[in-house]
């Protein structure tokens, strides 16, 4: 379905707005430039009704943050979704163009719409293909790499591309030391021995939330959690691997660059992450209550 045409409303600069008339001018700084930040963040249908996930920590941003915050809420009512993904976006406005343009207008929306399974309702249960990509991670000092900068996916979708069109189902990219720092969309954690290792965000990995609920989580399951760098022929050996993000939630690794991930399935400790992971989301375990904000 074209994204751009369908019934709904989005939250524009303060107030809701016909799906269809949420514009903006051609020649808006951010479309020319790409500085502009966004967010990726699900609500899920809770026994107790729609929930948003870790709407605070999606949120804190240079910005009026209840403000933005209500505005998720109220997007995901209006548009009458149990469970969805939300974009909030923040751009610069056309009022100039060029590099040294510093007093233009700031913008912000936020969009909802039904999105399962980022990578397929079947790699949740089976794993998927991945290749390493021979576009290198941003370097730390190249740009911001702890910004989820709408310029830095460039990067992201040829890394992507690249091992699409040779069959793979996503990419996994190295920092520019050779290790392991993550796929074009994803953290990516690895299990080996029982113990779960990720890679350290020194390396220009984004410190995602999900990231930051599966090692609270593990933890909590009382397994170990070590953050560190991580060579590329660890995760060839290595028991269990998957991905994790907003989009992605928690995705096993079947395969990488060509070789079997342990048994070539979803492992144990990644499907037991899993079902703790979606328990939490959709309000089946009273311990994460707190990382839910129902939508009344």
């Amino acid at each position: 379905m074209n994204l751009a045409d369908r019934d709904g409303f989005i939250w524009q600069d303060g107030q809701m707005v016909d799906w269809r008339e949420a514009k903006i001018h051609v020649l808006t700084h951010t479309l020319h430039y790409s500085m502009g930040v966004f967010e990726g963040v699900r609500a899920y249908e809770t026994p107790n009704g729609t929930a948003i996930f870790r709407l605070q920590d999606h949120t804190k941003l240079p910005f009026d943050q209840a403000t933005l915050e209500q505005a998720q809420i109220d997007v995901v009512r209006e548009n009458k979704l149990a469970s969805c993904y939300l974009r909030p976006i923040i751009f610069i406005g056309s009022e100039k163009l060029g590099i040294a343009a510093t007093d233009n207008t700031i913008h912000a929306t936020v969009a909802a719409w039904s999105w399962g399974a980022y990578l397929g309702d079947e790699a949740m249960a089976k794993g998927i293909r991945v290749k390493t990509s021979s576009f290198t991670h941003h370097h730390p000092n190249v740009t911001m790499c702890k910004a989820k900068a709408s310029g830095n996916y460039t990067l992201s979708i040829l890394a992507h591309q690249e091992v699409a069109h040779s069959g793979y189902d996503e990419a996994m990219l190295m920092d520019p030391q050779g290790y392991v720092c993550q796929g074009s969309g994803e953290n990516v954690f690895l299990v080996k021995d029982g113990v779960l290792h990720t890679p350290d965000i020194a390396g220009g990995a984004l410190d995602g939330i999900t990231r930051q609920t599966i090692i609270t989580i593990a933890k909590d399951m009382g397994i170990e959690v070590v953050e560190r760098r991580i060579t590329r022929d660890e995760f060839y050996i290595g028991d269990e691997a998957f991905f994790t993000g907003t989009a992605a939630e928690v995705t096993p690794i079947r395969e990488y660059d060509d070789r079997e991930i342990g048994s070539g399935a979803r492992g144990p400790i990644t499907e037991k992450i899993q079902k703790a992971f979606f328990d939490a989301v959709q309000g089946k375990d009273p311990k994460y209550a707190h990382w839910l904000t129902y939508v009344k």
